[in-house]
């Protein structure tokens, strides 16, 4: 168990490591040559341009203005200036609401916090239960802050019982207060949203196949004829995921030929030589320039020859398109409704915006998309249960009493004082944080080969699998791993039906684990957000082997984004942390409002400044935010049912067991007030928005506007486009169909388009 001490290292530590890296933002960030780096936003937008240098070199790299150093934190006012509203106009709803989860932490356990101190803590202090070393366990002066420092049966526990009451009340009216709120930021976002392609488009699913006509023809029929009042247009998904690999390799390997063409500008006599092994490491030894110009022509005739292929080939043609309509009333009734009477074919839902298409899943079948999701749900059954071992070995280096108890051999070297502090102050939370960094990119490939077709669904699934994996390894692991091997000594010398007492009251004791994690994770963590130190050694990498152009050197910015589906879970722990322990140990609460607000002032300015968002959900994933809060407000509340039913309070438990069902209730009330808006579109709304857009823009061509959105990257070039759209162009009055009549045949074909119209219709006119 950390001490005191142990504790006061792992703060200095971090205060200084997220001070150091605060201080060393605040200077890089003014540096003429670093501009890039810390406000690619401006750039991206338009707004900025690099700064001008006057007098000699070395003011294209160092800011010589003595009076910018004097005002280096200025930035931390300037991240606050920016009212709401002009925050969603510049940087959108998403990354408005995203800022807000971190102000919801604030406004949840400020206020928690001081009643915590002010009824809690003395409580807990003044019962004087705990000795240095009683029964064999393992308590310190932490411990008795807590709810461990009561004696079982004792009448305290009333009053924790009391406040859980008062946190879980209060934690509802925040929750459904910021629930309101949002979803009318919501709603009055999407009625002043400016026109997208995805407000008239619907993605199609599982179109059935029919012998007569492709999936275009049949596309084109089914909603001419079903939709005949507000069809428009469609565009058929292809398999293109050969194609756009070539062209991602060709990417790759025209900067190889910049960075030597530069080297060859800078010094023409020396000879550019590489070898065509793996890496680079090994084979026969070619001139650069020259293989990289063969490789490239080479693979430019690829890539023509598979574009081709995929334009031609009916198999590449997958049974999914996206359909467009003339108003966003009718694309409403498309997406919201059942096409059919079979409830398998022609599914709809709203279409993702262009830039939130995750365009190789499209690819997929949708028949495979059940069986991919139950193989990734046993993966990551197995993923989370193996993982339990890393949280084990960190939790050993938690415990260094404990490990000294059972192997006593090692006590020459765990007694030095300096090293052990570090060691169990500071070292286990950033040996846990090592563990998780690569789980993010593990769990976004499960959710990727899942066949989610948007960026933004990507995400949230993501975060969904990430906050599992959070609660059960590094919560529940570092709580159930940690007390085992912690009282390990006295679970051995006890009898049987001790051993739930043991485990109930060295439960608030894991607070010490959790305190040092949070200073890894949320002070120095999110300080080091800010330095961006990764994106800054890149930049100036491509700057100095790649950039020759003004294009070149924004093509080498990476402004980055929120990447909801790590940073959101991460999030969620702090809410789980907060809300488990506020009862039970309040001393944890001051770290997580740290957390918060350092995080929201951080993030505000990577908002403004840095982050470009690769899509707009309109805050889509605010139903799932508030769902794991809620989640997290239910685990609390069991887990303190579970702690006092071991300390022979069984009327305090049973007074406890309203708190769950309310909750549940609380979280069906706020599920039906609020969700539909983030699944359907209203009507009303939509033909209010149809008639502003009618009388505000009469002449627009929304055929024009929607031709070309939904048409794959790979595509987007004159010559192919026009073959794209060829078919449809050549006859914009007649829906023209191929196939034959039926009604002389005496059984129905096995094909049927299930179309629910007369098979013997040959065309119908198309809508205007």
């Amino acid at each position: 168990m950390g001490s005191l001490n142990d504790i006061g290292v792992a703060a200095g530590i971090n205060i200084l490591s997220a001070v150091g890296f605060l201080l060393v933002f605040a200077v890089v960030r003014i540096q003429p040559i670093n501009d890039r780096v810390y406000f690619p936003k401006w750039y991206l937008k338009g707004t900025r341009s690099s700064p001008r240098h006057i007098g000699n070199v070395l003011s294209k790299f160092v800011n010589a203005d003595v009076s910018t150093y004097l005002r280096f934190l200025n930035w931390m006012p300037a991240a606050l200036k920016m009212p709401e509203p002009e925050l969603i106009e510049h940087a959108g709803l998403d990354s408005a609401v995203y800022v807000r989860i971190y102000l919801l932490g604030l406004k949840i356990f400020v206020p928690i916090t001081v009643l915590a101190f002010a009824v809690l803590v003395p409580v807990n202090w003044t019962s004087a239960t705990l000795g240095d070393d009683e029964e064999g366990l393992s308590y310190d002066q932490i411990d008795k802050l807590s709810i461990s420092n009561l004696g079982p049966g004792s009448k305290r526990f009333w009053v924790h019982i009391g406040m859980a009451y008062v946190f879980t009340f209060w934690t509802f009216y925040v929750l459904y207060h910021e629930y309101k709120v949002i979803t009318t930021m919501r709603l009055h976002f999407l009625a002043n949203q400016n026109r997208r392609p995805d407000q008239f488009t619907v993605l199609v699913r599982n179109i059935p196949v029919d012998p007569d006509e492709t999936v275009g023809e049949h596309v084109e029929h089914f909603f001419a004829v079903n939709h005949r009042e507000h069809y428009l247009s469609h565009q058929v998904a292809y398999n293109a995921n050969a194609l756009a690999s070539l062209v991602k390799k060709k990417k790759g390997l025209q900067n190889w030929l910049v960075y030597y063409e530069n080297q060859h500008a800078k010094n023409p006599e020396k000879e550019l030589t590489i070898k065509t092994g793996l890496w680079g490491l090994w084979g026969e030894k070619v001139d650069a320039l020259q293989h990289y110009k063969t490789t490239i022509e080479e693979l430019c005739k690829q890539e023509d020859e598979e574009r081709q292929k995929v334009i031609s080939d009916p198999k590449a043609i997958m049974p999914a398109a996206f359909v467009s309509f003339n108003s966003q009333w009718g694309a409403a009734v498309c997406a919201q409704t059942q096409q059919t009477s079979n409830p398998t074919v022609w599914l709809t839902e709203w279409a993702p915006e262009p830039r939130d298409v995750y365009w190789p899943n499209l690819a997929i079948p949708f028949v495979e998309l059940s069986i991919r999701r139950l193989i990734m749900a046993v993966a990551l059954f197995f993923l989370t249960f193996f993982f339990m071992v890393p949280i084990a070995l960190v939790q050993s280096v938690a415990n260094l009493d404990d490990i000294e108890r059972v192997l006593p051999f090692l006590k020459p070297i765990i007694e030095r004082n300096g090293p052990r502090s570090v060691i169990q102050g500071f070292l286990p939370g950033i040996a846990l944080k090592i563990f998780l960094i690569f789980l993010p990119t593990i769990l976004m490939a499960m959710s990727k080969i899942e066949g989610h077709v948007s960026l933004s669904g990507l995400e949230r699934k993501t975060a969904s699998k990430y906050f599992l994996f959070i609660f059960v390894n590094v919560f529940l692991g570092s709580v159930v791993a940690g007390t085992a091997f912690q009282q390990l000594n006295s679970f051995i010398h006890q009898s049987t039906n001790k051993i739930p007492e043991t485990i109930g009251e060295s439960i608030p004791m894991k607070a010490t684990f959790f305190i040092t994690y949070i200073m890894v994770d949320g002070w120095a963590g999110i300080a080091a957000e800010v330095l961006r130190l990764k994106p800054l050694i890149m930049f100036h990498i491509k700057n100095t082997f790649l950039v020759r152009t003004e294009q070149d050197r924004e093509q080498a910015m990476d402004p980055g984004s929120l990447e909801f589906g790590s940073t959101e879970p991460r999030i969620q722990l702090y809410f789980l942390l907060g809300l488990v322990y506020a009862v039970v140990t309040p001393i944890i609460l001051p770290f997580i409002i740290v957390f918060f607000g350092l995080a929201y002032l951080v993030f505000r300015h990577q908002i403004i400044n840095v982050y470009n968002q690769q899509y707009e959900s309109g805050a889509q994933f605010w139903p799932d935010v508030h769902g794991r809060i809620v989640t997290a407000l239910v685990i609390s509340q069991i887990l303190l049912i579970g702690l006092l039913s071991t300390q022979e309070a069984d009327q305090s438990t049973v007074a406890l067991l309203p708190l769950p069902v309310l909750t549940i209730w609380f979280h069906y009330v706020c599920k039906g007030r609020f969700e539909p808006a983030y699944i359907k579109f209203p009507l009303q709304e939509a033909m209010v928005k149809d008639t502003l857009q009618r009388a505000n823009d009469p002449m627009l061509n929304l055929r024009e506007y929607l031709k070309d959105a939904y048409v794959h990257p790979v595509f987007r070039s004159g010559d192919i486009y026009e073959l794209l759209a060829m078919d449809e162009e050549e006859n914009p009055h007649l829906v023209a169909t191929k196939r034959r009549s039926r009604m002389t045949t005496p059984v129905d074909s096995k094909f049927s388009s299930s179309s629910g119209t007369n098979e013997g219709e040959f065309s119908r006119p198309r809508p205007s």
